[in-house]
Parts: structure tokens; C-alpha cells; sequence
């Protein structure tokens, strides 16, 4: 089946206290979408890579493609308002007979065994979603009050979210709901059973400065 990828990077610099939208900071010289298109690139020269952004980033990206010679074919697509939006607005450019990789795009860390295995598991369960057990203990919060929870009863959600086209195009023709934190709980909602798969630690969200530091670490130890 035909393979996209769905790469959303709508982020502001506010938890990076930076005016550069945290997309575009360097990392090891160059912006970080930049890394993380070439991750999927890398994994499958073929995958068709469709890159979301808000509309007023655009130009700024374009000129970021410029100077930094970067030479990966994508199409731009102009995003929403929230996250479901901008994901509904790049599930406009897919195709329904295929498979879908909807990733966040200050993830670049992701390993390709991670995007193998959720390609796979997606072609034969119609999702994919991948995890990592959390090291640290867990409590649950009840008003001010708190309980422990079984850490091994959890799991921390990633992306990318792997999808039959067909079913997460037809997830997301219905109208934005809070409750919506991520595409497998956009996927619940119209009824698809939601298939976890073993994710990588160092596949981190990078959100704050300290992430971007641990991010040039694990750059040189993630294939």
C-alpha cells in the first residue's frame, strides 16, 4: 500500500522562551523538522511527506529550505487552528487506499525499527500506536489528594500514529471535540480499535531547552 506521512509542526517558541517557532531551532546546524522529515525520508525514499504548518510560518520555512539547501521533496499544506485541524487539513492531500504515519514534528528522534514497526502493525490491525512503559513511579491526583497507581497498568503514548487512509480519513470528518488529545482518541471516537506497538525512548517531544540539549545528545546514537 501506498505510505504518507503526515508530519504536523505547528508549535510556538513560548516553552522554548523563544521567538522561533520550536520547529525551526537548530539542531546540530539545522531546523528541527528538518531532521525529523529526514528520519521518515531515510526509512522509505517513496513515502509521500506532507508537512503542516500555520500559514504565516510558511515563508519562513520556505526560506529555511533555502539556506539550508534541503533537498527532501514534501508539499506544504496550511494548517488550523488546533491540532485536529491542521491534521484534518493534511489527511486532505492523502489518498484512502494506504497507510498513514501522522507524527508530531518535533519528534526526530524516532528510530525506523519504531516506523517499521508501526507501518506493519497498521497494515495488519488498521492502527498502530506506539508506547513506551514509564520508568517512575505513578500517581493518580483526586482533587488535592493522590493515590499510586500501577506503573505497569500505563503507557506513554507517541508518535507516529499509524493508520489504514480509509479509516482515519473517515475519523476525522466530524466536527473538533477537547476530549481529542491525540489521533487514536480521534480514531476511538468513530469506533477503530486502537493497536499499541513498542516505541523508542529516545523518540523525546521536544518542547523546552533542556529537551533540545538531550536531543543533541541522542542525535548521534538513534538510526
Amino acid at each position: 500500500m501506498k505510505k504518507y506521512c503526515v508530519i504536523v509542526a505547528g508549535g510556538s517558541g513560548l516553552r522554548m522562551r523563544s521567538s522561533v517557532p520550536k520547529q525551526f531551532l537548530l539542531l546540530e546546524g539545522r531546523p528541527l523538522l528538518m531532521h525529523t522529515i529526514e528520519r521518515f525520508f531515510t526509512f522509505d525514499k517513496h513515502i509521500a511527506l506532507i508537512v503542516v504548518l500555520p500559514e504565516e510560518h510558511i515563508p519562513l520555512w520556505q526560506t529555511l529550505v533555502t539556506e539550508h539547501s534541503f533537498g527532501i521533496s514534501h508539499r506544504v499544506v496550511p494548517g488550523g487552528e488546533e491540532r485536529f485541524h491542521s491534521v484534518k487539513a493534511g489527511l486532505g492531500a492523502v489518498d484512502e487506499e494506504s497507510l498513514v504515519a501522522i507524527h508530531d514534528g518535533v519528534r526526530p528522534l524516532v528510530s525506523h525499527d519504531t516506523v517499521w514497526r508501526c507501518f506493519a502493525d497498521a497494515e495488519e490491525f488498521g492502527s498502530a500506536i506506539p508506547f513506551i512503559e514509564p520508568a517512575d513511579s505513578v500517581r493518580l491526583l483526586a482533587g488535592y489528594d493522590s493515590r499510586p497507581f500501577p506503573r505497569g497498568e500505563v503507557r506513554l503514548i507517541q508518535t507516529p500514529q499509524v493508520f489504514n487512509g480509509r479509516l482515519i480519513k473517515r475519523a476525522y470528518d466530524r466536527p473538533f471535540d477537547p476530549s481529542f488529545t491525540d489521533d487514536a482518541t480521534v480514531a476511538e471516537a468513530s469506533g477503530v480499535t486502537i493497536h499499541l506497538t513498542h516505541g523508542n525512548r529516545e523518540n523525546i517531544k521536544i518542547t523546552t531547552p533542556e529537551d533540545l540539549l538531550v536531543a543533541q545528545a541522542l542525535l548521534r546514537i538513534v538510526k
